[in-house]
């Protein structure tokens, strides 16, 4: 009974003691007061449009301000080359802008602060991207051999490289006062690259393309079009000069042709021109303006004709609209060796009686699809149609298709309408860094449809091309996003991209995230 009592005290003596520290330390922690501000957590940099950088942390009690500065090499010795003071926390996302480019800098992030000593400093790493001062070549001072590059007056620079050619041009004082050179020697019809140097580092690039030259056959809208695509012979030119031309018929091509605009800044316009190719031909479509307007066939814009192996088609900074039936037709036993759309604006085609882009009985052992930019079209029918039919006739052959960097906006109003509509026996399909927007498709309900890859796209108002429910649907399971593109006036056909992500991570056509 007494060893009983004897624990009982015991027990009530230690309950006493630890309530009485509990106690203790309660009232140390609420009296707890730092000597210095604690330092900001979870520092981000995010480089923007090359040579501007956007910060963000986490927010620090007690912190009146913040200072940041910046360093231009990893381990953050010498002098800072930038120092920023006052920074308020409800001005996060921070930019800075004007760094240097191809820089490895060290930012540095600290507390200021209230009544006590600022925070030690937290630090994170990142490297601009490649300046970009040069302007865009301006056609007019443009020539079969030559070009005037401009840049800011008054900055800096040594050298221009050109290719292809490697040519390199000294930069002197007075080019660096004028912010101007100008590129001689050149051949005509050429898309040159040029990089402004200032010593290792680049401080522009710019793609510009000459003239044509002497060498081609040059058309006004006066002149017979249609007579004069009949005379030309294999690797001809014909060179438009700006205007409207009223064609309004099937055109048949069966040579090997190119047909461009004279001057890309003023396309030239050919109302209701239908190309039938024929006899094997390949076709080169460059800095036109298409419009189905005024044919009374409605057919697609271009389609084959014959069954028999074909060259390259290849249609690029052009713009197609208004066709009733669609884009591309090929209802022959054709194989093309490459089809490329690149750069071009798409919009109201109709797809009444075809779809947009459509095989079925022919094929391409490669399809290319880039950076266009497509909008209210396809609203009834499917996409991309490659049917069966092209495996049958060229068995054995495997088609590569690549749809990449596109702005899709107001394609496929019906649920089961298909971007994706390939059958074709042997295929790889790889669609990546699209932005989809308000359409209401999907992806592909076919188990013949093979997507290789399927890599950060982009789904705005679209949602069954990632939670569709619809038998055998094709979803996106990759690393998409569903953000909201922020276009500019996307009625007016203005898509420049307001979402700072999406321009980061080069989602969608380039000519909208500049």
């Amino acid at each position: 009974m007494k060893t009983i009592k004897l624990f009982g005290l015991m027990a009530i003596t230690m309950s006493l003691t630890f309530s009485a520290c509990d106690s203790k330390l309660t009232e140390e922690i609420t009296a707890l007061n730092l000597d210095r501000a604690l330092s900001p957590t979870d520092v981000i940099a995010q480089v923007v449009e090359r040579t501007n950088v956007r910060l963000n942390w986490k927010k620090v009690n007690k912190a009146v301000s913040y200072s940041i500065e910046f360093y231009d090499n990893p381990t953050g010795t010498g002098t800072a080359t930038k120092r920023i003071d006052n920074i308020q926390y409800d001005q996060l996302p921070y930019t800075v802008e004007g760094l240097d480019g191809e820089t490895e800098y060290l930012v540095k992030v600290q507390a200021i602060g209230e009544n006590t000593a600022d925070s030690k400093w937290s630090s994170v790493l990142f490297t601009t991207g490649t300046e970009q001062i040069l302007r865009a070549v301006n056609p007019e001072e443009t020539t079969s051999s030559s070009a005037i590059l401009r840049w800011p007056a008054g900055l800096n620079a040594t050298s221009v490289e050109v290719s292809p050619g490697n040519k390199t041009i000294p930069v002197n004082a007075t080019h660096i006062t004028n912010g101007a050179i100008t590129i001689e020697g050149l051949g005509s019809d050429i898309s040159y690259t040029a990089k402004l140097m200032n010593g290792a580092k680049i401080r522009g690039t710019i793609t510009f393309t000459t003239m044509l030259g002497d060498n081609v056959t040059k058309v006004g809208p006066t002149d017979d079009f249609v007579a004069t695509l009949a005379s030309l012979q294999d690797g001809d030119i014909v060179a438009l000069e700006p205007g409207e031309y009223n064609v309004n018929a099937d055109v048949t091509i069966d040579k090997s042709i190119t047909i461009q605009g004279y001057r890309p800044a003023d396309k030239p316009v050919l109302k209701g021109l239908i190309i039938k190719l024929k006899a094997g031909a390949g076709l080169n479509i460059k800095d036109v303006v298409m419009d189905g307007t005024g044919n009374s066939s409605g057919n697609q814009s271009v389609f084959y004709d014959d069954d028999m192996s074909y060259g390259e088609l290849t249609i690029e900074n052009s713009e197609f609209r208004n066709y009733v039936k669609g884009l591309l037709y090929v209802n022959k036993k054709a194989r093309i060796s490459k089809v490329t759309y690149s750069n071009n604006l798409i919009y109201n085609i109709e797809c009444n009686g075809g779809d947009f882009i459509d095989f079925r009985s022919g094929l391409a052992d490669e399809f290319n699809f880039r950076n266009n930019t497509v909008y209210n079209s396809a609203l009834a029918r499917d996409f991309f149609r490659m049917d069966a039919g092209g495996s049958t006739n060229f068995p054995g052959v495997q088609s590569k298709i690549y749809i990449e960097n596109n702005t899709f906006h107001k394609i496929l109003a019906g649920t089961s309408n298909r971007l994706l509509y390939v059958r074709l026996a042997s295929h790889q399909i790889y669609f990546n860094k699209n932005i989809v927007s308000e359409a209401n498709g999907v992806h592909s309900n076919q188990a013949s449809t093979t997507i290789t890859q399927m890599n950060q796209n982009n789904y705005h108002l679209s949602p069954n091309f990632t939670a569709g429910t619809a038998s055998n649907v094709r979803n996106d399971t990759g690393n998409f996003t569903l953000l909201n593109p922020q276009f500019t006036n996307a009625s007016s056909g203005n898509f420049t991209v307001g979402n700072l992500d999406l321009k980061l991570n080069e989602i969608g056509a380039a000519r909208w995230r500049n």
